[in-house]
């Protein structure tokens, strides 16, 4: 006999993660391009004696390159879920890197529910016995359905429906 525990087989196991919008070798050919064509508008100017268009320029290429710099900060936030037949575990990363878990167990009485906000992207979060979690803030709408559905299923094949 062991002393140690099997490891328990997921019913659902999932990272998210944002979206981002480019990816980095994009990120520096458009930065390139941005600023080669600043520089070749703003020297346009200049030479005309218009040089102080060449710091708003200079500011606006700044301005993109610090837009996309706080988009792949905020995209190391993730969040991973986790069914098995004992509970549901949820792990939120957010940027910086602190960890946040929470559990819900046993997992038979969760629901999970996709609530519609007006005016707003809608909330998808897990709640059991008084306690609700928000997961999936980040993602699109159209994937925040999707994960509803996937871990509504997974939670079915448990023994129970999980529709709310």
């Amino acid at each position: 006999m062991s002393s140690q525990a099997e490891p328990v087989e997921p019913l659902f196991d999932a990272v998210l993660t944002p979206h981002r919008s480019l990816a980095p070798k994009g990120f520096l050919a458009l930065m390139a391009v941005l600023a080669a064509g600043a520089a070749a508008i703003g020297l346009l100017f200049a030479s005309r004696g218009a040089w102080p268009v060449l710091s708003f320029l200079g500011g606006e290429v700044l301005l993109v390159w610090i837009a996309f710099r706080v988009n792949y900060r905020r995209a190391r936030a993730y969040e991973t879920v986790r069914l098995t037949a004992e509970a549901l575990e949820v792990e939120q990363v957010d940027p910086r890197g602190h960890r946040r878990r929470h559990r819900f167990a046993p997992p038979h009485w969760l629901r999970v529910a996709l609530e519609p906000l007006p005016g707003r992207a809608s909330r998808l979060y897990v709640a059991s016995h008084g306690r609700a979690l928000t997961i999936g803030r980040f993602l699109p709408p159209a994937e925040k359905a999707s994960l509803a559905e996937a871990l509504g299923d997974a939670l079915r094949r448990l023994g129970r429906p999980a529709a709310g």
